[in-house]
């Protein structure tokens, strides 16, 4: 494979690898789903994990090995391994279970992100909701849901949007205190409807789907949003990454804003939140 090159077809083979990939995670997660499994913390107790994150990292990366043999494969729980050979330009980016939290407890708001990172820019990525059996998935021709091509469309202004997510987490509240309490209050009280789901890769895919109208999340990793963002863009939507290092990869920033197309990014409360007027406005 060209991997400086990826072309439509290469994309969609890549996408097509993803899809299977997260599938294979599936009858695990649903037959564990509210069993109340035993958690690990990693970080902190804010930060769990089950053996069927583990397991279920294990299962993708056969699968990876299988159909991309040689690639690089950066999971959450088992860090970077592969390069040697075949596709090693290719790297997948694999979160297990985005929203542990969730799955432990029994809220079925969690999903298997995969992507495919080559020549620099994501080409491929797949989002699988295991309890719904909704597989969100895109390429460089564009994106789908179940099949079926996604448009992502929705409010066009705050006052009329529901924005998904994860501000303020711990960390940010140990940081910010006070301030990170007046922006939250700032998000509730000018949009119409606000959630905190608890998986970033799942509320972006919602945002793809026009199913959720805005999203801000300023602590996540690349196995987070790398497919996610694929997803967002080739449904029509705007990803914007936060944060990053100066010349960076955009999936490894730490934060990002989305949205459904059409939505009035500059005139919303999250372009002061984020930064975005500091920065110059969206792009």
């Amino acid at each position: 494979m060209n991997t400086e090159a990826i072309d439509v077809p290469e994309s969609r083979e890549l996408a097509r690898i993803a899809e299977a990939a997260a599938r294979a995670t599936g009858d695990r997660l649903r037959g564990a789903f509210r069993s109340r499994p035993p958690v690990d913390l990693k970080r902190d107790f804010h930060d769990p994990v089950t053996e069927h994150d583990r397991a279920a990292e294990e299962t993708i990366r056969e699968v990876l090995a299988e159909h991309s043999p040689g690639s690089v494969v950066v999971g959450e729980e088992g860090g970077s391994r592969g390069g040697e050979g075949g596709d090693a330009a290719v790297r997948w980016y694999v979160d297990p279970i985005d929203g542990t939290a969730n799955f432990a407890a029994g809220l079925p708001f969690f999903c298997t992100s995969i992507a495919a990172v080559a020549g620099g820019r994501v080409v491929a990525g797949a989002v699988y909701d295991p309890v719904r059996d909704d597989m969100f998935a895109a390429d460089l021709a564009g994106a789908s849901c179940n099949g079926e091509p996604l448009r992502s469309t929705g409010a066009a202004r705050d006052r009329t949007g529901v924005i998904v997510t994860g501000y303020p987490n711990a960390r940010e509240l140990r940081r910010n205190g006070d301030a990170a309490l007046r922006r939250y209050a700032t998000l509730v009280d000018a949009f119409a409807t606000l959630r905190r789901p608890g998986s970033a890769a799942l509320s972006l895919a919602h945002v793809a789907a026009g199913w959720a109208d805005a999203a801000y999340g300023n602590s996540v990793n690349a196995w987070d949003v790398a497919a996610a963002l694929l997803i967002v863009r080739q449904a029509g939507g705007t990803y914007l990454p936060l944060g990053g290092a100066p010349g960076g990869d955009e999936w490894d920033a730490p934060g990002y804003v989305a949205c459904v197309g059409g939505f009035d990014l500059a005139g919303s409360v999250l372009a002061e939140i984020a930064g975005l007027e500091a920065a110059g406005g969206p792009r």
